[in-house]
């Protein structure tokens, strides 16, 4: 009964910080700011270590399931 909320915490952190890594990348890769009037290597890596964290987060999420 208790995985229920776990699964799902998972699933959206997992799905978040995925979504954040790939549009990161896609901004990169199309040379468009990521935050504007911030520089852009602070940007960059602020949103790759959030998404990341999050993915992290999910995947405890699913271990405590």
């Amino acid at each position: 009964m208790e995985s229920g909320p776990a699964i799902f915490a998972g699933v959206a952190f997992t799905l978040f910080g995925a979504a954040l890594l790939v549009w990161t990348g896609a901004r990169v890769l199309h040379r468009a700011p990521v935050a504007y009037g911030v520089s852009p290597v602070a940007a960059v890596t602020f949103a790759t270590c959030l998404g990341a964290s999050f993915v992290i987060l999910g995947a405890w999420c699913f271990g405590r399931a």
